[in-house]
């Protein structure tokens, strides 16, 4: 299969970058973002673009893809709702929505957040951005199109953009809470096999994480 990742230059994206180029079923990933990513590989190729809704004009590139991985993002820290909502909505349900135009036969992955609200209605901020951004993905008629709500995150082996929270706490709390924690490895086995074999639900928390890893 052939994939795009975006937010390579991130902790997520990174990790499942790295599980991509290692794993056989993967046999060339594009990484598509703002600035390089510093790390040559046979199955490796990259696209820059200034905006990322300059994506339409790379069809011709994009068309012949098997699966998106959309791991950019921003913190919500110091964000009202407004700038939050142009930052996460307004990215990527535009991105998505030009990319089903060159490839509908595309399965679309997006990173989200443990606790989203689905409703879009609950007190906090980001989790009704996250979640109004989830169910219009979920309108676009794609192949396939999963929303991952990862919580706790370790990272793996070789990894240079790994929040500093993460590098801090993650060794800390993840004995405590070892059904919450991922390992970025496993997160991108999971949208590896979402791609391959797909899963009964588009929302997957971290069970269904963990489960859809293993097949």
């Amino acid at each position: 299969m052939k994939t795009i990742i975006t937010g390579a230059t991130g902790m997520v994206g990174e990790g499942v970058l790295f599980e991509c180029l290692d794993n056989p079923a993967v046999t060339e990933v594009l990484i598509i973002g703002r600035k390089p990513y510093d790390l040559i590989h046979p199955k490796l190729n990259e696209l820059i673009v200034k905006d990322f809704s300059e994506i339409s004009n790379h069809s011709k590139l994009l068309k012949n893809y098997d699966g998106c991985f959309f791991c950019a993002g921003v913190s919500s820290v110091g964000e009202n709702e407004e700038s939050f909502t142009k930052k996460t909505y307004d990215f990527v349900v535009p991105f998505a929505t030009s990319l089903l135009q060159i490839n509908p036969a595309m399965v679309f992955i997006y990173v989200s957040g443990n606790r989203t609200d689905s409703t879009e209605k609950g007190k906090v901020m980001w989790a009704r951005v996250k979640g109004r951004t989830e169910n219009a993905l979920m309108k676009i008629p794609f192949k396939g199109q999963y929303n991952f709500r990862p919580a706790i995150m370790t990272g793996s082996k070789g990894q240079k953009n790994v929040k500093t929270i993460y590098k801090i706490l993650g060794p800390l709390i993840a004995p405590f809470f070892p059904a919450k924690t991922l390992k970025l490895k496993q997160v991108g086995q999971a949208m590896i096999n979402a791609v391959l074999k797909g899963y009964p639900k588009q929302i997957l928390e971290v069970d269904d994480i963990i489960q859809l890893a293993k097949n």
